[in-house]
């Protein structure tokens, strides 16, 4: 059960770090500033796009772990 558990941390923590970092450099790549001082729309567009990628990374996880656990094991 805590191997289970486990397994669904880190694949959740993967899942949504590698979301927002490439939210993060998709921002980058189209001009973006994060850490631009003040609350600009460049920096305000950054933000959304780590917190949708740290989400769509999330689900991607979820979806990931739940076709290993519907695999039958051999």
């Amino acid at each position: 059960m805590s191997s289970k558990l486990l397994i669904e941390g880190i694949s959740d923590a993967v899942g949504f770090v590698g979301g927002a970092l490439a939210g993060f450099w998709i921002g980058r790549l189209l001009g973006l500033d994060l850490f631009a001082p003040g609350y600009g729309n460049a920096s305000v567009g950054a933000i959304v796009l780590v917190g949708l990628g740290g989400g769509i990374g999330l689900q991607l996880a979820r979806k990931w772990r739940n076709r290993q656990s519907d695999t039958p094991k051999e």
